[in-house]
C-alpha cells in the first residue's frame, strides 16, 4: 500500500492508466515488415541541413509501406522560438518530405496517433509516471540544486561517476508521508527513475547503421518529470515512440550515448524498444584548420534548409544529393538506371555511411544542373514562376507576363539525348534569359579577341543582308560557312589548324561573332533556335546595335 498511496499523492489528478493508453493507440494495421519513423525536431531556431538529411533518412526509411510522422518536441520552452514549427513544416516541404502525420502547422496535425506535439501530451506522460511510482520504479526528488551541486562537486573529488544514484541518490527510499509533508510545506521535487542499473552492467545492441555496438548500462536515476511537471526528452522519448508505435528511430550519433538511458526505460515500462540508427553529422572542410568540422549555423550560410530554397535548388536535386550522402551505392544505381527516378532505389540503412559525410556544395551544383537538364519545359517554367514570385518580383513580372515567350525560352535544346546543363538553380534563370528581355539585357558584347573590331564588322554587316528568318535550321551553318569562307576565315577548325596562316579564323569564329552581337555571349545554346524565339526584328535591332558598338 505504500507505494500506492505515493503515487496519489503526486498525482491526485491522473485518472487514466497506461492500459486506456494502449487501447487508444492501438498497434498499426500495416503490412509485413512495414516501418514507422518519425523526425521530431525541437522548435528552438531554423531548419538545419543536418536535420534535413536525418529527416530525408527517416521518410526513405518509411518507404511507400510505412509510416513517416513529425512530432514537435517542445518540452523546452525557454528555447522555444516562435513560428519554428511553421519554418520546421514547410521546410521540409520545400524539399518534398511530406510526413504521413503530425503536425502540418503550429496548430493543426494530421494523424490517429496524436496529439503530436509533446506539449500537449503531458497528461499522457503523468499517467505512464504514475504507474511507475506505483510499482516502486520511480520516486519524488526533492533535492535542491545546491544540493546536487554539492553531490557533483563530492563526486569530482572522488573521481566517481557524476549524476543522482546510488548512495547519492537522497530521496531514493523516501515514505509516502515524508513525501506529502514536503509537498504540504512547499517544497519543490522532481520524479526520477529508480534505476535497475548495475555499476559493473553492460548491455549490447545492433545500431542500424553502426552496427553491434556494447556500452556501459545506466544506473543514473535520471529525471523523468521536471518540477513544472513537464517531461524530460527521455522518458517522453519512450512513451511516444511506443505509444505511437515507432518501428525505426533515425537520429543523430551524439544521442549515441543515451541509448543505455533509452533501453532501460523501454524495458522498465515493459515496451519493445525499436530499432536505432544513429545517423553521422554531415561534415565540412574548414578552410582555417584544414581539417573537418560539422556544419555549423553560426559560420555556415549553407547550414540552414532556407538557403537552398532561396537558392532556388529544386527539391528533386537536394533529394539526389541527399541520398547521395546516405547511400554510397546510389551514383552506382543511377547511372545504371537513368530514367528511373529516386524513389525506386533501395534505400537501406546499414548502406550509410558509418563515418562523417562531406558536404560539397560544387557536387549538389553539378547534380542539380543534371537534374534540372532533365526536366520538361513546363515543370521548368512552373517552378522558376514559383520561385521568382517569393524572390524575384523582376524576373516573375518578366516571365509571367508572357508565359508562351518563356516556354519557348526554357525549350531551346531540352528533351535531347544530351541536354545542355546550364542552369543549377533557380536563381540563375534571371542571367541565363536576360539576352532575351531588354529589361535585363545589358547591352555589353563579349567579342573574341582573336577577332579584329573591322572584321566582325564585316561579319555583322554581311549576314545582317543574309540572315533570314524563314530559313531552314539545317541550312543555317553551311550559310555562315559559306560567308566565312568569303570573308577568308576557314570552313572548319580542322581547316584552319592544318593551315593557320592561311585563314584569319574559322567559320565557328564568325558564328561566334554573330551570337555576340545577338546575345551578347560567346557561349549559349543553340544560335538559331535562340534568333528564332527572339524574332526577326530583335537579331537585326541587335546586330546594328552591335556594329555600332564596334564602330564606336
Amino acid at each position: 500500500m505504500e507505494n500506492l498511496t505515493m503515487e496519489q499523492i503526486l498525482f491526485p489528478n491522473i485518472d487514466k492508466t497506461p492500459a486506456d493508453y494502449e487501447a487508444m493507440y492501438p498497434p498499426r494495421e500495416l503490412p509485413e515488415g512495414a516501418k514507422v519513423t518519425r523526425f521530431a525536431p525541437s522548435p528552438t531556431g531554423f531548419l538545419h541541413f543536418g536535420s534535413l538529411f536525418a529527416a530525408f533518412i527517416a521518410a526513405k526509411t518509411a518507404g511507400k509501406d510505412g509510416v513517416f510522422y513529425l512530432r514537435i518536441e517542445d518540452t523546452d520552452k525557454k528555447r522555444e522560438v516562435e513560428n519554428a514549427v511553421e519554418g520546421i513544416v514547410n521546410g521540409l516541404k520545400d524539399f518534398g518530405i511530406i510526413p504521413d502525420e503530425g503536425a502540418i502547422s503550429d496548430d493543426a496535425e494530421i494523424g490517429a496517433y496524436g496529439p503530436y506535439t509533446q506539449s500537449r501530451r503531458t497528461h499522457i506522460y503523468k499517467a505512464f509516471v504514475k504507474d511507475l511510482v506505483a510499482k516502486g520504479l520511480a520516486y519524488p526528488c526533492f533535492m535542491t540544486e545546491e544540493e546536487i551541486a554539492g553531490v557533483r562537486a563530492m563526486q569530482e573529488e572522488q573521481k566517481v561517476l557524476p549524476g543522482i544514484y546510488g548512495k547519492y541518490a537522497k530521496y531514493r527510499d523516501i515514505t509516502a508521508d515524508e513525501a506529502k509533508k514536503r509537498i504540504d510545506a512547499g517544497e519543490e521535487y522532481v520524479v526520477r527513475l529508480k534505476s535497475p542499473g548495475k555499476p559493473d552492467g553492460r548491455i549490447k545492441f545492433k545500431d542500424e547503421v553502426k552496427g553491434k555496438i556494447e556500452i556501459q548500462e545506466n544506473i543514473l536515476d535520471i529525471v523523468l518529470l521536471k518540477k513544472d511537471g513537464t517531461p524530460t526528452y527521455h522518458f517522453a522519448h519512450a512513451i511516444d515512440d511506443h505509444l505511437m508505435r515507432t518501428t525505426h528511430v533515425t537520429r543523430g550519433d551524439e544521442w549515441l550515448s543515451s541509448v543505455p538511458i533509452h533501453l532501460q526505460l523501454f524495458y522498465v515500462l515493459g515496451f519493445k524498444a525499436p530499432k536505432y540508427a544513429h545517423i553521422s553529422p554531415i561534415m565540412k572542410e574548414d578552410a582555417e584548420t584544414h581539417g573537418k568540422r560539422k556544419l555549423s549555423k553560426r559560420k555556415d550560410p549553407e547550414a540552414a534548409v532556407s538557403f537552398y530554397a532561396e537558392a532556388g535548388y529544386p527539391a528533386g536535386a537536394v533529394n539526389e544529393y541527399l541520398m547521395t550522402i546516405a547511400n554510397s551505392n546510389y551514383e552506382d544505381w543511377k547511372r545504371a538506371n537513368k530514367t528511373e527516378t529516386i524513389d525506386k532505389f533501395p534505400f537501406a540503412l546499414n548502406k550509410t555511411s558509418k563515418a562523417g559525410a562531406l558536404f560539397d556544395i560544387v557536387k549538389l551544383h553539378d547534380i542539380s544542373k543534371t537534374y534540372i537538364s532533365t526536366l520538361d519545359t513546363d515543370t521548368v517554367y512552373k517552378a522558376v514562376t514559383k520561385w521568382a514570385n517569393e524572390y524575384d518580383d523582376e524576373l516573375y513580372r518578366l516571365i509571367a507576363e508572357d508565359a508562351d515567350y518563356a516556354h519557348r525560352i526554357f525549350s531551346i535544346e531540352r528533351g535531347s539525348k544530351k541536354p545542355r546543363k546550364d542552369i543549377g538553380k533557380w536563381s540563375e534563370v534571371k542571367d541565363y534569359i536576360s539576352y532575351f528581355y531588354d529589361d535585363l539585357f545589358d547591352g555589353k558584347r563579349e567579342i573574341a579577341e582573336n577577332i579584329a573590331a573591322e572584321d566582325a564588322i564585316e561579319i555583322l554587316t554581311r549576314y545582317s543582308k543574309l540572315y533570314d528568318p524563314a530559313g531552314a535550321p539545317e541550312d543555317w551553318f553551311p550559310q555562315v560557312q559559306e560567308l566565312a569562307a568569303e570573308l577568308g576565315f576557314a570552313r572548319s577548325p580542322k581547316d584552319y589548324r592544318n593551315e593557320p596562316e592561311k585563314y584569319k579564323g574559322h567559320a565557328g569564329d564568325v558564328a561566334g561573332v554573330i551570337r555576340a552581337a545577338v546575345t551578347g555571349r560567346l557561349n549559349t545554346p543553340d544560335l538559331f533556335t535562340i534568333m528564332q524565339v527572339l524574332g526577326a526584328g530583335k537579331v537585326q535591332e541587335r546586330i546594328t546595335e552591335a556594329i555600332n558598338i564596334l564602330k564606336g
